[in-house]
């Protein structure tokens, strides 16, 4: 269906790949993986034909459809929600604007019988193929699709341009499924979604005929669709059959191979210098140094690709709190409405103890993010108490701590402004191990990618003895291994976490507890994020 053979792309004389080949066969789930830069979006694009390849080629069937969905949803305005996603489809748009014209061609009086004939015969043909392409069911299917990504039925018809950027994402996503097409490219679909939504793409995606080719830092989300893994890596396009987790395994084997290879060529090598340097003065073994001469520059050299770098990310040993580290009782919040006070949740009573690691669930507007502001201070509840235990340090992180970086001072400049009591030495070392170095503590926090600031931002906190970490999303923007060293980290935490997150891998190594916001309710489970989900399972 879809086959790149020897693509090469450069941008400024970065070359991002070359001579890569790889194919989508119709109906396969494929995954794209690589680091930040590696040139994933640009694949995308080369793909859909918004940029040309240096050398090389990409083929495709000529009527093959193609959707694309980006992190850039453009301008949404003048349609309501439902429309927006209706018209997301140009084929349908095309044939529905076709069959208005010949409707009113046939409401002409003046119209002749071969004319009419003629009108008729093409109106079958279009609606014949409008039909087919699930034109009559569009209505049926975008409200459908809405509703799964999370829009409700009641706000369908609400002014598109009403939407937050986030939801105006899932619109956007919206449009892409409609469609139907024969292979989807989708560049971070679950950003923005909630678990719940998160579940029913899953489900939409893995029911799909047609072929996918994604990239996605939901490490379950991958590992339950994708068949085939594409990876791009230090001017590479490298494949692997199988999902996410045999990716890693058959990379790393890979990787032994290649040191062993690299070894034993190295190994040759040097005896054949070796050789050449010893007789290269005696004219009896002339003929043997010359043919070892030519045998060296004849031989295909073995690169070894340096490993990638990781953060070691190690939280400092932090002050011991007391049992309770929170206690709430009757706890409530409302917000201020058009129709009065808006509930949020009430009645809210339970205790967070020392060590433990929450997770904080519920559906997107549930009050995941309210719950864990009132308990850090950030905002006052509407009635109730809440009662911080004796010693407790808290560390607060969330998407909105990201936004009170200066975009004027550097990385550095940042971070030196944020940490007291530290060496500039500290400092560096600090920022080295969270990826930011040499000339990247010069960079403009403006420039900053999402993950960039996240891991700005985690570093900052990680400067003071804390003995409580309430994260709110901290794995948004966070690419998989990224992901993975923060688990690794808040496993061996020797202190308490209170955790919102849609990453389902994360949240089942994570969490030891359980509290789920629902309804208007709070409610413990007493177990691990898998057993809250069977009880769950065994109430519906």
């Amino acid at each position: 269906m879809l086959n790149i053979s020897n693509l090469s792309k450069s941008y400024g004389g970065q070359v991002l790949y070359s001579e890569g080949s790889f194919f989508i066969n119709p109906g396969e789930k494929v995954g794209l993986v690589g680091p930040n830069g590696a040139g994933k979006t640009s694949l995308f694009r080369l793909i859909t034909g918004e940029e040309r390849p240096d050398t090389g080629s990409i083929s495709k069937p000529e009527r093959m459809r193609l959707a694309y969905f980006s992190q850039s949803v453009g301008e949404m305005r003048g349609r309501s929600v439902l429309d927006e996603v209706i018209q997301g489809d140009p084929l349908i748009g095309e044939l529905r604007k076709e069959l208005t014209i010949l409707e009113n061609r046939l409401e002409n009086p003046d119209i002749s019988e071969d004319e009419m004939t003629a009108t008729l015969e093409k109106m079958g043909d279009v609606q014949t193929h409008f039909e087919k392409m699930g034109g009559y069911d569009l209505e049926h299917q975008a409200a459908a699709v809405l509703t799964g990504l999370g829009i409700m039925p009641e706000d369908h018809q609400k002014p598109v341009e009403q939407f937050s950027g986030g939801w105006k994402m899932r619109v956007a996503l919206a449009q892409v499924l409609v469609q139907r097409p024969d292979i989807i490219l989708m560049d971070e679909p679950t950003n923005y979604l909630d678990l719940e939504s998160i579940l029913w793409l899953e489900e939409w995606l893995k029911s799909f005929k047609g072929s996918i080719f994604m990239t996605c830092h939901d490490r379950e989300f991958m590992n339950d669709i994708v068949t085939k893994i594409v990876e791009v890596n230090y001017k590479k396009i490298s494949v692997y059959s199988g999902d996410y987790d045999f990716y890693e395994r058959e990379k790393s084997i890979r990787r032994e191979q290649l040191i062993a290879s690299f070894d034993r060529q190295q190994d040759m090598l040097a005896k054949e210098e070796e050789f050449i340097a010893k007789f290269a003065a005696r004219a009896s073994h002339a003929a043997q140094v010359q043919s070892r001469v030519k045998k060296i520059e004849k031989i295909e050299k073995i690169e070894l690709t340096p490993e990638e770098q990781t953060i070691e990310l190690e939280f400092p040993e932090p002050p011991r709190s007391g049992n309770d580290v929170a206690r709430f009782h009757s706890l409530s919040k409302s917000w201020p409405s058009d129709r009065g006070e808006k509930l949020v949740f009430a009645g809210a009573t339970g205790v967070i103890r020392r060590l433990e690691r929450v997770a904080v669930v519920g559906v997107n507007g549930a009050g995941k993010s309210t719950f864990l502001k009132i308990l850090c201070g950030q905002i006052p509840q509407t009635s109730g108490v809440v009662e911080i235990g004796a010693n407790v340090f808290v560390g607060y992180f969330s998407q909105f701590s990201l936004d009170v970086l200066n975009p004027q001072n550097t990385v550095f400049e940042e971070v030196r402004n944020r940490v007291i009591n530290k060496s500039d030495a500290f400092l560096r070392n600090l920022l080295a191990a969270f990826l930011f170095k040499a000339d990247d503590v010069d960079k403009k926090i403006s420039i900053l990618s999402g993950g960039e600031k996240s891991r700005l931002v985690l570093a900052c906190m990680l400067t003071n003895p804390l003995n409580c970490l309430v994260l709110d999303e901290p794995t948004n923007h966070l690419d998989i291994k990224a992901r993975e060293v923060l688990l690794n980290a808040l496993k061996t935490f020797e202190g308490t976490v209170l955790l919102v997150s849609h990453d389902r891998h994360f949240l089942r190594q994570v969490a030891t507890r359980v509290l789920e916001i629902d309804k208007g309710g709070v409610q413990f489970y007493e177990g691990n994020f898998d057993y809250y989900l069977q009880k769950k399972a065994s109430l519906s």
